[in-house]
């Protein structure tokens, strides 16, 4: 565990004023084991409670999903995925043999589909996908079934049926909420005369579960690290109190976790400091998805930026000097922070380029990229020690699972790309599980998985 005379973040040269600002992010955004470990306590609760009744903090959606994959499998499928900026259409086979073979296309969300046109965007992306493979059927040929992956908070009704709960991930389509997802869509695909029957809806971390399971049989959970975060697990169905349904003869059924809204009601866990309440308050969505923020791609650059205004506003980075990109918000994006991670070069000529070529603001000086790199880092360590929290809660919640193999199946940016996060991610679960059970959890990149 870092601390503040690490020598990450002590930077040669730098005035005392500099490094005694410095020194106090580390304080805020460094987080010892000891607050860790009391978060993971609440959010053990918070799941607890989610099992008992609907409209909890932590909604453990049931997913109807009640068997877990063989591998056996075999056949051609084909799928939506909607993501937070991206969505793509897949054609996925699977050989029996735990093998998987996709197909998928993929399309950038317009703003205009953020904020008014989604499921009329969606099914504009389905009919170029079948069209462009000569896929469309017509005549009497029978509709094309396709499941829909939809990374949004559902309350779900059946397989094949959904009421959205909320937008979260930046979307705020109007006048979806509390209607159900797949009737909104097949509505849209039924506009373009696409004959398309939409025969499931899972959540994202439901397929990254069941990907991750056709390959691996000991999947037990599957998570999302990218623009933003959840997590699936399978739950013993006794626990489930608030199921009414019947019994499914498996005995356990897939639980959506929903943990992005972790703490979001009375942010009395998480280790709030000045620069994530001010991103919180300028949200589409202030007070909620408290736990998503601190940790997805979607905000870290924001969270970045923030801290390095409240440097410059000091006259401690850059002279004082901003710009009008750098005092935009949303104008830094994660990714800069990760290339910035990963600068090793001398003077630091990859953070020179973001910061005086991208961000508008001429002429930094090397202490100047060495507070940009420690910035980046802080914040990016926080988002993989607070990711361990849910990693950690969820494991436990099965504990009778851990004296056997368990896998985890992970898709997202945060988790494939973001310097060091794979790996500190698993060192602070290992600080929270005995080693003879650690020892059993294999970390794995379900690539594709939500599709």
């Amino acid at each position: 565990m870092a601390s503040s005379t690490d020598s990450r973040y002590v930077i040669d040269g730098a005035t005392a004023a500099q490094q005694e600002a410095i020194d106090s992010l580390t304080r805020q955004f460094l987080l010892t084991d000891e607050k860790l470990a009391v978060i993971i306590k609440e959010f053990r609760r918070r799941m607890e409670e989610g099992l008992t009744a609907d409209g909890k903090l932590l909604k453990m959606i049931p997913s109807y999903v009640s068997r877990r994959p063989t591998g056996t499998e075999t056949g051609s499928y084909f799928a939506i995925d909607l993501g937070g900026t991206n969505m793509r259409v897949l054609r996925v086979e699977l050989d029996g043999k735990g093998g998987v073979k996709t197909e998928h296309q993929k399309f950038t969300l317009t703003e205009d589909a953020k904020s008014r046109s989604l499921f009329d965007f969606i099914a504009q992306c389905v009919e170029t996908f079948l069209d462009d493979r000569n896929l469309r059927p017509t005549g009497l040929q029978p509709a094309v079934p396709m499941g829909f992956t939809f990374s949004y908070p559902v309350h779900q009704t059946s397989l094949s049926s959904g009421t959205l709960v909320q937008w979260t991930k930046g979307l705020n389509v109007p006048g979806c909420v509390g209607r159900d997802v797949v009737r909104l869509l097949q509505d849209a695909l039924l506009r373009l005369g696409l004959r398309v029957k939409v025969v499931a809806l899972v959540n994202d971390t439901v397929g990254t579960l069941l990907s991750a399971a056709y390959t691996d049989p000991s999947s037990q959970v599957g998570i999302i690290f990218g623009t933003g975060t959840n997590a699936a697990y399978y739950e013993d169905v006794n626990n489930l109190t608030k199921w009414k349904g019947p019994s499914p003869a498996s005995g356990e059924m897939v639980l959506n976790i929903e943990w992005g809204a972790f703490d979001s009601d009375d942010f009395g866990f998480l280790p709030f400091t000045p620069h994530d309440i001010k991103l919180d308050r300028k949200s589409i969505n202030p007070r909620k998805q408290a736990y998503e923020k601190m940790i997805s791609g979607m905000y870290l650059g924001e969270i970045a930026r923030n801290v390095l205004l409240w440097l410059t506003d000091q006259r401690l980075l850059l002279n004082g000097r901003s710009s009008e990109i750098l005092n935009a918000m949303w104008s830094i994006d994660t990714s800069y922070l990760s290339s910035a991670v990963l600068d090793t070069s001398p003077e630091l000529t990859e953070i020179q380029q973001i910061i005086e070529k991208t961000l508008d603001v001429p002429n930094s000086t090397l202490i100047d990229r060495q507070i940009f790199k420690v910035v980046s880092t802080l914040v990016g360590e926080r988002s993989a020690r607070l990711s361990a929290i849910g990693v950690v809660a969820t494991l436990l919640k099965r504990p009778d699972l851990l004296n056997n193999p368990v896998n985890i199946g992970i898709d997202g940016s945060m988790y494939e790309h973001y310097p060091n996060f794979e790996a500190i991610l698993a060192e602070t679960v290992s600080h929270f599980i005995s080693p003879d059970q650690f020892k059993n959890i294999k970390f794995n990149l379900a690539k594709d998985g939500s599709g």
